[in-house]
């Protein structure tokens, strides 16, 4: 029998945006993967230095997004377990879910860089296979992630050069912030839930052609 394969895609997705959606299907279909986890964060350790918006709003974003994808779905595993979020947490949560299921954890090339700082991350890869993801041309490489590289086990990694990638969240944060519009950077759907909740004030442009689209 087969072993079935799974995509987890952790983040804060705050807000999820299209580049997190092209790459979880990008890797889905490079790597045979029978369904991807899309896995918001509780409380991300890493971003104590910032405001994050609310975990039951970044989850609902993050259901609306994803809910024309039938290989797609949505776990509440970190969010309701409450306490900091750690990768090996969510792991080994969805591991005990989903027995004689191979993982492929999906996160940025970048993240690579700091993975040494994961908490116990030695033990990572041990539960799932790594996919580092970076937009074209993207210095896979480079001394920014060589350091972690060579610490890595190379057997349970794999770095692939996705579309789309460009995109940020913290990009669709500022524009949202400053007023600008974050129109087919995140999807329709994503956009009308951040106009109605104010999730990032001061989206006047949004709020303004969310309006003019109502009326038209």
């Amino acid at each position: 029998m087969t072993q079935r394969r799974l995509g987890v895609m952790g983040g804060t997705f705050d807000p999820i945006h299209n580049g997190h959606l092209v790459a979880a299907s990008e890797v889905a279909d490079l790597f045979n993967l029978d369904e991807v986890i899309f896995v918001p964060t509780g409380q991300p350790w890493q971003k104590r230095e910032r405001i994050v918006t609310a975990a039951e709003d970044r989850y609902l974003m993050t259901v609306i997004a994803t809910a024309a994808n039938p290989r797609f779905s949505v776990s509440r595993v970190d969010i309701d377990r409450g306490g900091a979020t750690y990768t090996k947490d969510t792991l080994r949560d969805l591991g005990a879910l989903n027995p004689d299921t191979e993982l492929y954890f999906i996160t940025g090339a970048d993240a690579l860089a700091s993975i040494l700082s994961w908490q116990n991350w030695e033990d990572l890869f041990s539960m799932a296979r790594f996919v580092g993801v970076s937009r074209p041309g993207y210095e896979l490489d480079g001394e920014h992630i060589a350091a972690a590289m060579k610490e890595l086990p190379q057997d349970a990694l794999s770095l692939v050069e996705v579309p789309a990638l460009a995109i940020s969240s913290s990009d669709c944060r500022r524009r949202a912030e400053s007023g600008r519009p974050i129109w087919y950077l995140v999807p329709d759907g994503v956009v009308q839930y951040v106009t109605k909740r104010g999730l990032y004030p001061a989206h006047t442009s949004v709020n303004k052609m969310a309006n003019k689209e109502s009326r038209a």
